[in-house]
């Protein structure tokens, strides 16, 4: 589960949010006509005179130490009522001579609702010493609803076998990476999770919630290493990118158990004509040992298979692939479209032969800031539905 997940996921965003670009039918207009204006110049002059309020300007301010931009929105879903979510997104350069690096980000995402959920997660990419370095922080706190529907496919596809609770979490994960040649990178990280369920109510699922009832505290280190031709960390235009990340969480590290994950990830990407991209995506996550309920492999959410409810269909392992293509339209909108799959499996042999999950999609793109996009998805899994509103592409 991530804070991106529930910031804006109700229908009431999307209204919100499209209505602010495009009309309903102008954006019905936009995805079978490529290429031409979301609306007019007028039209759009009171949302431009806006976003230059909040500082979603399309521009980078070198003068500022942080150049923040703000995307405030309501939001509405049955978990959590009715609440507001807000994102700040700053760039920034920690050397102001060196033309190597790209621009710096950190992306702050907080939410609340009236029935108390609470949330702010952080995403930090810091480019240092001509890129030499780079520095990755993710940390969340969270306090929202979630789901569970046991362990493994058959149990996840079974709609009566949903339980909702409560659930609290807090993460916080370093990485400090260093380039050894012009696109091979290695760094190590520490990684420490704490995950409780709370007001479980099994409604009428037989679904068994015993791994819900042990308090979860995972705690590691990372060793990653990537080969990363990428030209842009944030919003890839063309390049490649393959990793191996392996977190060891240990007892004599503080964890309560003892297992291993390991993430591995290969995306391409491709631009087509003068700035549309095309980008595909295989990725893995299996893990191996006394797993919690909360490490295990998940599919869905706002970045892996988009269209399932994160939370849903987990289990040990898990692999997915998914392809998409990013239009661009002129001034700072675009549109994707995309289609992907993934499997859940107890082991690494089962998934060859494991049920597939497809899912498909479309989104709105509309840049904030240089090669950094307020994201708006609509997807569609087997039986299930997802709006997400996030920064950045998903992969």
């Amino acid at each position: 589960m991530s804070v991106n997940h529930y910031f804006i996921s109700g229908l009431l965003s999307v209204c919100i949010f499209f209505s602010a670009s495009a009309s309903a039918s102008e954006t019905s207009q936009l995805a079978s006509s490529a290429g031409e204006s979301l609306t007019s110049d007028e039209e759009l002059g009171w949302l431009e005179d806006f976003l230059q309020t909040l500082g979603a300007d399309g521009e980078f301010d070198a003068d500022k130490l942080i150049d923040f931009s703000f995307l405030p929105g309501p939001f509405y879903n049955p978990e959590m009522d009715l609440g507001v979510g807000i994102s700040a997104v700053g760039l920034y350069q920690v050397d102001p001579n060196d033309e190597v690096s790209q621009l710096s980000s950190l992306v702050i995402n907080g939410l609340a609702s009236i029935n108390g959920a609470l949330g702010v997660g952080i995403e930090n990419k810091t480019f240092l010493n001509e890129d030499r370095q780079r520095f990755y922080l993710t940390a969340e706190m969270f306090d929202i609803p979630d789901v569970f529907y046991g362990v493994g496919y058959d149990e996840n596809h079974q709609d009566d076998n949903r339980v909702d609770f409560n659930g609290r979490l807090v993460r916080v994960n370093p990485m400090f990476l260093h380039r050894l040649t012009s696109n091979v990178f290695v760094g190590a990280g520490f990684d420490f999770n704490y995950a409780k369920a709370s007001s479980i109510d099994m409604l009428d699922s037989d679904v068994d919630v015993s791994p819900l009832l042990e308090t979860s505290r995972s705690v590691g280190v990372n060793f990653l290493i990537n080969y990363d031709s990428r030209d842009n960390v944030l919003n890839p235009e063309q390049g490649k990118i393959a990793q191996i990340d392996t977190g060891i969480y240990r007892q004599d590290l503080g964890s309560k158990t003892d297992f291993e994950i390991v993430n591995a990830l290969y995306s391409t990407y491709y631009q087509m004509g003068d700035s549309d991209v095309l980008a595909w995506q295989v990725r893995g996550r299996f893990t191996h040992g006394d797993v919690p309920w909360d490490q295990l492999s998940k599919a869905g959410g706002g970045d892996l298979l988009r269209g399932y409810t994160s939370g849903r269909y987990r289990d040990k392992q898990m692999v997915l692939a998914q392809v998409e293509y990013r239009q661009d339209l002129p001034g700072r909108h675009g549109m994707v479209y995309w289609v992907g799959a993934g499997v859940i499996s107890d082991t690494f042999s089962e998934l060859a032969s494991a049920d597939i999950l497809p899912n498909t999609g479309i989104g709105y793109r509309f840049e904030v800031k240089p090669r950094v996009n307020l994201r708006l998805d609509l997807a569609f899994g087997d039986g299930d539905t997802g709006f997400y509103f996030n920064v950045n592409e998903a992969f």
